[in-house]
């Protein structure tokens, strides 16, 4: 009982929750692989340089956070309006600027595919439900600040946070056909924070990374003739976010 409630508090799917075991998982093998080298040597390589590149790809799970209106009480034919979460994937290039000996400045531009649907049920437990799917394509510019701990046999853990522009260039907010659908605006702005493991190879720098991002803007962009949008206030993004990052 105590974990479901654990796992609702902070809205994490069983999907989430798998992913971010197998990250442990990977964080802990690599651990044991570096086991066998003793000292910072890979680490000192890279210390002596101000700036790299790399490229990240990654795996998403992407929702929705809906809040309902006033006209969600006093409607008889929509007894719900609820996110189901879809999955994604992220292919982005990395750009690394070392400010001091513990921060960076990131600079993540990135390709991201989601999909993430409204699913609506009515009061007809005859009539099945029905959703609103929304397929995305964003680009995404993505800006964090890393602190990154002292390293130990060629490994650091760090924690980021930032903010995130994303545009979806796939978005069918303007479109004709989309006047009987509820719209999703293509414009976003996220605050983001996670943390991972950096490893220290002879030629790259292996990190995996788990992120949660947070929209901050309404999405919806509200039509007062659509009952399917009378019912919904507001809506926020919610993304978690599995990436591996390559660096050197």
């Amino acid at each position: 009982m105590q974990i479901t409630k654990f796992r609702y508090l902070f809205h994490l799917s069983g999907r989430q929750i798998i992913l971010a075991l197998a990250f442990v998982l990977l964080a802990i093998a690599g651990t044991q692989a570096q086991s066998s080298t003793r000292g910072n040597y890979n680490f000192l390589d890279f210390q002596q340089k101000p700036y790299y590149f790399g490229i990240t790809l990654g795996v998403n799970s992407s929702n929705f956070r809906i809040f309902h209106s006033s006209d969600f009480i006093l409607n008889d034919s929509i007894s719900s309006a609820e996110s189901v979460t879809g999955p994604g994937f992220n292919l982005g290039i990395v750009t690394n600027l070392k400010v001091g000996q513990y921060f960076d400045f990131r600079f993540l531009p990135t390709l991201s595919f989601a999909e993430r649907n409204i699913e609506y049920t009515t009061p007809d437990e005859s009539r099945p439900p029905y959703s609103r799917k929304v397929e995305s394509v964003f680009v995404e510019m993505p800006f964090h600040i890393r602190y990154k701990s002292a390293p130990y046999n060629d490994m650091r853990l760090f924690i980021v946070a930032g903010i995130k522009y994303s545009f979806d260039v796939a978005s069918d907010s303007r479109t004709r056909q989309a006047d009987d659908l509820v719209k999703i605006a293509p414009t976003d702005f996220a605050f983001e924070y996670g943390a991972g493991v950096q490893f220290f190879f002879p030629y790259f720098i292996f990190s995996p990374e788990i992120k949660v991002s947070h929209g901050i803007s309404n999405i919806l962009i509200f039509n007062d003739e659509l009952e399917q949008s009378n019912v919904i206030e507001k809506i926020l993004s919610r993304t978690f976010t599995i990436s591996l990052h390559f660096e050197g």
